[in-house]
């Protein structure tokens, strides 16, 4: 089951979280050999378009660094957002959903639209 991670977005600056994965006795997971991707959109159910972060994985450290530019995030509705972070095991497909949660953007009133 994936970690539940509620975070927070202001519009129109630079959006980063690092999530770290560890194996079921505790120890940091090496992510060698993993692809990931992380996707946010309005809603579960939702149709719309979904936001892809920007990814940065270091493997060794067993972290995943999720990252907005202030040119997306100004472009984000204010609001309840859904998000989550999935790797998937390139030896053998499996999918694993990492961390889950709601993003809350709140809006700028310095950016630009």
């Amino acid at each position: 089951m994936a970690a539940i991670a509620n975070l927070q977005i202001d519009a129109g600056t630079t959006f980063t979280s690092d999530v770290t994965v560890y194996n079921d006795d505790g120890t940091v997971k090496d992510l060698t050999g993993y692809t990931t991707e992380a996707k946010m959109t309005r809603g579960y159910a939702s149709t719309n378009e979904r936001v892809y972060f920007d990814i940065t994985v270091f493997e060794e450290d067993g972290i995943i660094r999720i990252n907005l530019a202030p040119d997306i995030t100004i472009q984000l509705e204010e609001g309840r957002w859904v998000y989550d972070v999935q790797m998937t095991d390139t030896s053998d497909s499996t999918v694993t959903r990492v961390v889950e949660g709601i993003i809350t953007v709140f809006p700028s009133v310095s950016g630009i639209v």
